[in-house]
């Protein structure tokens, strides 16, 4: 539960998440804004060194991961803290 001394965390936006996943889903920008720093960097270390000999197979991977938040999926229906994101 967080403290409310300091404010609770404003939901983030299904949307721009979503968007970002569409648009820059090669470079895990999507993951980052949605707190998952780790799968984030994961991302763009692959597409960096593999995104060449993969023919863009992790750009579909974030494309992919960017219509199921806009679409609802339960995987992607909360932050990595657990806040539920707004539409």
């Amino acid at each position: 539960m967080p403290n409310p001394a300091y404010g609770y965390p404003q939901p983030k936006s299904k949307l721009a998440a979503g968007l970002l996943g569409i648009f820059l889903g090669g470079l895990g920008i999507h993951r980052f804004y949605l707190g998952y720093t780790t799968i984030g960097i994961i991302q763009i270390v692959l597409t960096v060194f593999l995104g060449i000999f993969t023919f863009g197979l992790v750009g579909l991977w974030g494309f992919i991961e960017g219509i199921m938040i806009l679409a609802g999926a339960n995987y992607f229906r909360q932050d990595a803290k657990g806040i539920p994101l707004r539409d």
